[in-house]
């Protein structure tokens, strides 16, 4: 492959690929910050997906459907906020159940506003808003700095993240939830609020995640469109070492790979397409065996809280 003209084309797919990712991803590092570990991230992805291109594409407005799939997923993880928090169910356990909900009920929807009329599943993505004079920079303009307005807000979004949990009390409050709620509930936090406030945040991300898929990067929306990405999302909160700038620099580490799986398919388009696809998620399973035992996380990480066990 040559690498060099590949290259545009690599870093334009990183930035695609990236940036759903990194919006579930910073949605996971508020649930486990506060003591969450939230494996549902697929299933809210999938929820947000259908419902921001459903509203979308029944209203003619993208963002009216971006604010209803987050809606969406706020909705879906708030199940999972009651069965962990009130009901002290097992965290892991009930992301799965949710990663079987939430996808069934987006086919199901999908099923209803689709049907026979495979029209029905096209609709129209944001438009690309270049930044004047930042675009022009070689390689790197083209990627970064002509994209959706979603996928600046996503960017934007990290040292806004970054700065709240350093500096803001809201933020401290957060980290000692997920570090040792007890402890917290004698310092005045109010440990089920924060918990329940990480639930609506990760819902919010996460979900704003899946509806990037369907009303920015496809024009066509299919069943499945998440593909795993609420897992990658979740791998890249580990590698990224539970901050937002870490998650950043995965989830384009893991655009960069997928990147490199479009321009080897341009290349070699006899060879198997499902073998090239394969490049992103072993990077994150390599990354996930090195990275994975160093980094335990926030020390209450997955595990039930209840005032009455103090």
């Amino acid at each position: 492959m040559d690498f060099a003209a590949s290259l545009p084309t690599i870093l334009n797919a990183m930035t695609l690929s990236a940036v759903p990712i990194l919006l579930a991803a910073l949605g996971e590092v508020f649930s486990e910050r506060a003591g969450l570990v939230n494996i549902g991230l697929e299933g809210v992805m999938a929820v947000g997906a259908f419902v921001a291109f459903a509203v979308g594409k029944a209203t003619g407005n993208l963002w009216l459907g971006l604010l209803m799939g987050m809606l969406a997923g706020v909705i879906i993880n708030m199940i999972y906020g009651f069965c962990t928090i009130n009901l002290c169910s097992d965290q892991v356990v009930t992301g799965m159940a949710i990663n079987v909900l939430a996808p069934a009920i987006a086919l199901f929807g999908y099923n209803m506003f689709v049907g026979s009329n495979p029209d029905n599943a096209t609709s129209v993505v944001m438009d690309h808003l270049a930044i004047p004079g930042l675009s022009a920079i070689p390689l790197l303009g083209d990627a970064f700095f002509n994209q959706q307005a979603l996928a600046y807000l996503a960017f934007i979004a990290v040292p806004i993240i970054m700065y709240f949990f350093k500096y803001f009390r809201a933020g401290l409050s957060f980290r000692s939830v997920g570090e040792n709620p007890q402890a917290a509930e004698t310092l005045g936090i109010n440990v089920i609020r924060t918990k329940y406030v990480a639930c609506i945040l990760c819902g919010i991300f996460t979900a704003a995640g899946g509806a990037f898929l369907s009303i920015c990067t496809t024009p066509i929306y299919t069943n499945g469109i998440v593909a795993g990405r609420g897992f990658i999302a979740l791998a890249t909160v580990i590698f990224g070492r539970w901050s937002a700038l870490g998650v950043l620099g995965a989830s384009l580490l893991f655009g960069f790979f997928d990147g490199v799986n479009i321009a080897l398919q341009a290349q070699f388009n006899a060879a198997p397409t499902m073998f090239f696809k394969m490049i992103p998620y072993v990077f994150t399973i390599v990354a996930l065996i090195i990275f994975g035992a160093k980094n335990a996380g926030p020390k209450a990480n997955g595990q039930p809280y209840n005032r009455e066990m103090r």
